[in-house]
């Protein structure tokens, strides 16, 4: 594994019992913010299974794959065709199929907060049966591996290992996506250059690279390797820190030349309804936590539900102007995101 001239860092699960173990992940998520995970648990072959299952989905006919089209779930689960998500103001080319936690909607005078029509249930194809307790048995097992590493983290800073898990309550929010990037005549944003709103991703690659992080001026190919999970932090954790962990820019640019990409990503964060605290790192990290970094045009916002319902909100438009333009949901999204610069999305709505 090691053999691999790297253009992360690479950790080991099994190296984070030793203080040598827990330096390189701290180096690893305060100077890049990204890293490959080794000997996490989930096999090489396991992962195989499950990209190949990705791809049994998305062979699925346009009819049957349209049955679960996110059009129809307020809760932005399911099916999004290519071209059908936003980063960074631009269209994405890929098709993606989303789903988080199995809930219960909650009934609309029931709601109290915009983000609480986030909780609701999945969507998943007839033709399919497979898909939903195989990738409900994923969540479960990417779950617990994101929530080892937050706890392992939270040790590394030299803070009590728990000092996140009041956030993340019984489990973590979480919300995961199939990838399919079909193969483009040039080079296309695959997806925009972005940083993710949680705690914690994981990224499944398959053997096309596309992947890249910035690292100072540059962006760097992040290829995949066998068995490795790509792990990077999130909006929520660099807040949580204070500066210290870097949520870091990534992108993913189209294959070309009839090759296709398939990717898995997870993302792991508190429940919607906490509030993240700012850890009490000891003095010598404290001297080097210089703050999150400010972006007046994508405010981080320690109310966890408010920071991913905005995201949600501006990657799916379509979506937003069928299930959030009505009253009483325009009030509650208006009394919310009253302080963030707007962008208009479809008549009043504004987030």
């Amino acid at each position: 594994m090691h053999a691999y001239a790297a253009p992360l860092p690479i950790i080991s699960m099994t190296s984070l019992d030793s203080d040598e173990g827990l330096a390189q992940l701290r180096h690893a998520a305060s100077d890049v913010g990204f890293f490959y995970l080794v000997d996490h648990g989930l096999s090489n072959e396991a992962q195989q299974d499950y990209l190949a299952l990705s791809k049994q989905f998305f062979h699925l006919s346009s009819e049957e794959k349209q049955s679960v089209d996110m059009i129809h779930s307020p809760h932005f689960r399911g099916y999004n065709s290519v071209g059908n998500e936003m980063t960074a103001g631009r269209l994405d080319a890929r098709e993606q199929f989303d789903w988080m936690n199995e809930e219960l909607a909650l009934a609309p005078e029931q709601l109290q907060y915009p983000w609480q029509k986030l909780i609701g249930p999945n969507l998943w194809p007839d033709a399919m049966p497979i898909l939903k307790p195989t990738l409900l048995t994923l969540q479960r097992k990417l779950s617990d591996i994101t929530v080892n590493v937050l706890q392992k983290l939270c040790e590394s800073l030299g803070v009590d290992r728990n000092a996140l898990d009041a956030t993340l309550g019984e489990q973590p929010y979480t919300h995961a996506k199939l990838i399919r990037y079909p193969a483009q005549q040039s080079t296309q944003q695959g997806v925009g250059a972005h940083k993710d709103p949680g705690y914690l991703t994981l990224v499944m690659q398959d053997s096309q690279s596309g992947l890249k992080v910035e690292r100072g001026d540059e962006w760097v190919d992040v290829e995949p390797i066998p068995g490795a999970l790509v792990v990077n932090i999130g909006e929520l954790l660099e807040l949580a820190s204070d500066g210290f962990l870097k949520a870091t820019n990534h992108k993913v640019e189209s294959p070309v030349q009839g090759v296709e990409r398939y990717s898995i990503a997870f993302f792991m964060a508190a429940q919607l309804s906490a509030t993240v605290p700012v850890l009490a790192l000891p003095p010598e990290l404290k001297t080097r936590a210089t703050g999150p970094s400010i972006d007046p045009a994508n405010p981080l916002l320690t109310d966890v539900g408010n920071n991913v319902l905005k995201g949600r909100l501006r990657s799916h438009p379509h979506v937003t102007r069928k299930h959030y333009c009505d009253e009483p949901l325009r009030h509650l999204l208006d009394k919310s995101f009253a302080y963030m610069p707007t962008a208009e999305i479809c008549d009043d709505c504004r987030v």
